[in-house]
């Protein structure tokens, strides 16, 4: 017998656990971080013993299975932004990045693939930590000089840019107050809108002087196709009568939901061709994380008539076009 709504609803009233916890987990969490804790504990005690060198760290993170972690702990990097880092150095040629990080004595023609590179998993870092000293003492230079080098400083953001450092790894307090900080203010610095690609859009067209509705519903799709219809990021100049259509998706995280992006924006593009045959329907489309995931870059574009990045020779390329368009 199918229940009411009410009962549904009075289940997860009176049955909700709050915060559920599966007790196993919850003691296997506690003793992976104990022993986080204790290898912190090993390295901040070899460098007052000892002194931070290059050398120390190259023997920690070889010998201890949490060593690099360790290392990510202390500055405040994350795993994610940690696989993109070495991602950006396999597939950017840059002579100082490449010296600092040993990049030719530890990348391969093999790594690459017809579609083109692939981002290595953390089995396959951890692997090549324990075994390749060069991508070892590349890893260690990029924690002491990785905030002095150009392209880094000129392609990361500031709050990233500003965990690299040897100072970091002294485990003096300052530096740890601001990893803390760091840490804590993360999701917030994501989140913000001044932060978001959307707004330098929205600014770029406010500049031009044109008109244009953001983040609500086409009218004929509201009307007709009410549960495949989706809010749009920007329409130029309004709703009712669109000449163009912009969806923006800035990615840093890879992830399956990129691929459900991508046919999103196909079956919009088709209800579009039904209903607005006249519209142009482009998409923003930047972030490296779109960069290594091809297959599913390949299938977002397909959605649009152009893409753009955020990069200065394509803002300009997308303002001529709107304007050509627009004339």
């Amino acid at each position: 017998m199918r229940r009411t709504t009410d009962e549904k609803v009075n289940t997860v009233i009176k049955h909700n656990t709050f915060w559920y916890k599966n007790n196993t987990f919850e003691e296997n969490n506690e003793a992976h971080i104990t022993a986080l804790k204790e290898t912190m504990l090993v390295l901040k005690n070899q460098v007052q013993n000892e002194g931070l060198t290059k050398d120390l760290l190259d023997t920690f993170i070889a010998e201890k299975e949490n060593g690099l972690k360790v290392l990510l702990a202390l500055t405040g990097i994350s795993k994610e932004q940690f696989k993109r880092l070495i991602t950006f150095i396999r597939v950017v040629d840059d002579e100082e990045l490449s010296r600092v990080s040993c990049r030719d004595m530890w990348i391969g023609e093999a790594e690459l693939d017809e579609t083109g590179i692939t981002e290595w998993q953390d089995a396959t870092i951890l692997k090549k930590i324990q075994t390749c000293a060069d991508f070892r003492r590349g890893v260690i230079n990029l924690f002491y000089e990785g905030s002095t080098i150009p392209i880094l400083a000129k392609t990361l953001p500031l709050f990233e840019l500003k965990k690299m450092g040897v100072s970091k790894l002294t485990f003096g307090f300052e530096t740890m107050i601001d990893t803390l900080v760091r840490y804590k203010e993360k999701g917030s610095y994501s989140g913000m809108k001044q932060n978001n690609a959307e707004v330098i859009i929205g600014n770029l067209l406010d500049e031009m002087e044109i008109n244009f509705d953001q983040d609500v519903d086409l009218e004929k799709l509201k009307e007709l196709t009410p549960n495949e219809k989706r809010t749009m990021d920007f329409i130029i100049p309004n709703r009712k009568e669109p000449q163009v259509i912009i969806e923006s998706s800035y990615s840093k995280t890879t992830s399956s939901a990129q691929g459900d992006k991508a046919k999103t924006e196909i079956a919009i593009r088709n209800l579009l061709a039904d209903h607005y045959p006249n519209a142009h329907f482009w998409g923003f489309v930047d972030g490296i994380s779109w960069y290594v995931r091809k297959e599913d870059l390949r299938r977002m574009t397909e959605a649009f008539e152009d893409v753009f990045t955020l990069e200065e020779s394509e803002l300009l390329r997308f303002q001529e076009s709107l304007i050509a368009v627009l004339k």
